[in-house]
């Protein structure tokens, strides 16, 4: 089997903008220090967003569950409307918040890294090919015989 196709069958084959990512590009980003700030930057807002869903939606349940007859209990003495509406137009309204805030972080500051990591990848394979210290971007050398 040719390099080429061993390339194709045996490995996955990643493209980026239309560029392709070879073994090259991939070690250099496991290395990249960019890379692992916005692994632990997109952790820590991962984790802060879901704790604050998680809390939410868990105080609701339990407020549901042990003070049903509040969120039964009408806003006013002229309306029919219950707490238990805009509690929970609340917590739906929040769910899109926190997704917002997320998206806005994707692609305002995340987008930039990865685009900033991937760039950087990119020029040091061309010096390596460059300087014939590997093989060209997109290429694997077929090891099996």
């Amino acid at each position: 089997m040719s390099a080429r196709k061993h390339a194709l069958v045996g490995h996955f084959h990643y493209r980026v903008k239309g560029k392709s990512l070879s073994k090259h590009h991939y070690d250099h980003i496991r290395t990249n220090y960019e890379f692992h700030d916005l692994v632990i930057r997109k952790g820590k807002l991962s984790w802060v967003l879901a704790t604050a869903m998680l809390a939410v939606y868990f105080v609701y349940i339990l407020v549901i569950g042990f003070f049903p007859q509040w969120l039964g209990t009408p806003i006013s003495d002229e309306t029919v409307i219950t707490w238990g509406l805009p509690v929970g137009m609340f917590v739906i309204l929040l769910t899109f918040a926190i997704t917002g805030i997320y998206v806005h972080q994707a692609n305002t500051q995340f987008d930039a890294l990865i685009k900033s990591v991937v760039d950087a990848s990119h020029a040091h394979v061309g010096r390596m090919v460059a300087t014939g210290n590997g093989t060209a971007a997109g290429e694997y050398e077929d090891t099996a015989s």
